[in-house]
């Protein structure tokens, strides 16, 4: 998450373009893109033009995706006969493309989402919304990184794969994004992008869609609920400075956000057993995720109970834990 810094300057550049020299408005250099590319700077401007790339393109959750993706891959191949297991190249390239697409579709969320952003406190300062990089050119890299990913994936021969990345980067731009200003019940359709990272990798190594992979699409999908929940209602002050409707900001009090949060706490329960009903996974992992599963329901069971900010925080963090303890161990008791 982004801190908010105050914003120095604004300036209105028709088509993403800057008629400025090289120096700003107060005589220090210019930091700002222009379509052209960046203009010379000292090294401390390239540094904030790099940042400002890791910041657009959302490296962190970048690095989750790319894991998830992993994880599909690997499942997929211990499906396959040593014979027809893809090599190591093959993954380096499937990762790549996949962590293209994703940067290629925040950019392109930041891009529709400046107007919002400049107005919350943990995005003011994004790149686009604080003016420091046109909407003209973080459209210009999210196309070519969104675009590359894909096109990498089918040139590859990855057809499946491609077309999930694809529809991936659609629902999350296209659907997904504008849904945000409507309603709350964007937090569903979020987390489907958001849980087919892992069918990217499966569909790459296997060229189809297994058991394995919708198991680990519905975790997916059912534990980013909570999860998100719980940041909307600790930032639910700033998510209503943005104009989103979502549900901590239509019900400030966490009542309504809470019951919501116990439910899919509770489904996860179930829906992390499946890869064992399945086959998928052993009884390492049985008893690793009830074990997970139960403590993450206990903190929902506190949290409906004691609203407040600080069993909120405790909940996030421990769907932080959750996750990768599952995940790891799926891959570790891999049937």
């Amino acid at each position: 998450m982004t801190q908010a810094n105050p914003i120095t300057t604004r300036r209105n550049v028709a088509a993403g373009l800057s008629d400025d020299a090289a120096t700003g408005p107060t005589g220090s250099a210019d930091t700002r893109w222009t379509r052209s590319g960046p203009p010379a700077a000292p090294a401390a401007a390239v540094a904030t033009r790099l940042g400002d790339l890791m910041a657009l393109t959302k490296m962190r959750v970048t690095v989750l995706v790319v894991i998830t993706a992993w994880l599909g891959f690997a499942l997929g191949a211990a499906t396959l006969d040593a014979a027809s297991r893809p090599g190591g190249s093959v993954l380096l390239l499937v990762l790549a493309a996949t962590a293209m697409a994703c940067m290629g579709a925040s950019a392109l969320n930041q891009v529709l989402e400046r107007e919002p952003d400049s107005r919350m406190k943990r995005t003011a300062n994004r790149p686009i919304a604080a003016g420091r990089m046109s909407p003209g050119m973080g459209t210009a890299i999210g196309c070519l990184l969104a675009g590359g990913g894909v096109a990498a994936l089918a040139l590859g021969g990855f057809l499946p794969a491609a077309a999930v990345c694809l529809a991936t980067v659609l629902l999350y731009v296209l659907v997904y994004t504008p849904w945000k200003r409507l309603s709350w019940t964007a937090t569903l359709v979020g987390a489907v992008p958001g849980a087919l990272p892992p069918v990217i990798g499966y569909a790459a190594a296997t060229g189809r869609i297994g058991p394995a992979a919708v198991a680990v699409f519905a975790l997916m999908f059912a534990w980013q609920m909570p999860h998100f929940m719980a940041i909307a209602w600790l930032y639910r002050e700033d998510y209503a400075r943005g104009g989103y409707p979502f549900l901590a900001v239509v019900d400030p009090s966490g009542r309504s956000t809470f019951r919501q949060m116990l439910l899919w706490a509770v489904a996860l329960l179930p829906i992390g057993v499946a890869p064992w009903v399945l086959g998928i996974a052993g009884v390492a992992y049985l008893i690793g995720a009830v074990a997970a599963g139960l403590g993450f329901l206990l903190l929902a069971v506190m949290l409906v109970n004691h609203r407040s900010a600080a069993m909120a925080r405790a909940t996030f963090y421990a769907s932080l834990l959750y996750l990768p303890i599952v995940l790891v161990l799926m891959v570790a008791d891999h049937v």
